[in-house]
């Protein structure tokens, strides 16, 4: 009786070695700077779906302004496409050809 139950807890001990959690990949959200997007526009994705504050809106739509692409965010990749295709989703309605792409990190 003793014997089975060393078997059985040296199985469990091999079971917690074998599935040990890795952390997910996680990907930037680039905005992209273009001519026609209105930088109000910007300022609420920024805001509504990122999920950022006023001022850090204000902030990251500059950095695309002035630099050309910023990342505004850093989300596993479920979350990273949920939030990119919503932005998209929100430009292409309002009709502007605003650009966000996700990139491995």
């Amino acid at each position: 009786m003793g014997k089975k139950t060393k078997n059985v807890s040296q199985t469990a001990l091999r079971e917690r070695e074998i599935y040990k959690l890795k952390e997910p990949h996680h990907y930037a959200v680039v905005m992209y700077n273009d001519d026609f997007t209105p930088m109000d526009f910007v300022v609420e994705i920024l805001t509504t779906v990122f999920r950022k504050s006023q001022a850090e809106a204000v902030e990251l739509m500059m950095s695309v302004h002035k630099g050309g692409e910023a990342v505004v965010g850093r989300y596993t990749y479920d979350i990273a496409a949920s939030k990119r295709n919503r932005a998209m989703s929100l430009a292409k309605a309002a009709g502007y050809p605003f650009r966000v792409e996700m990139k491995e990190v």
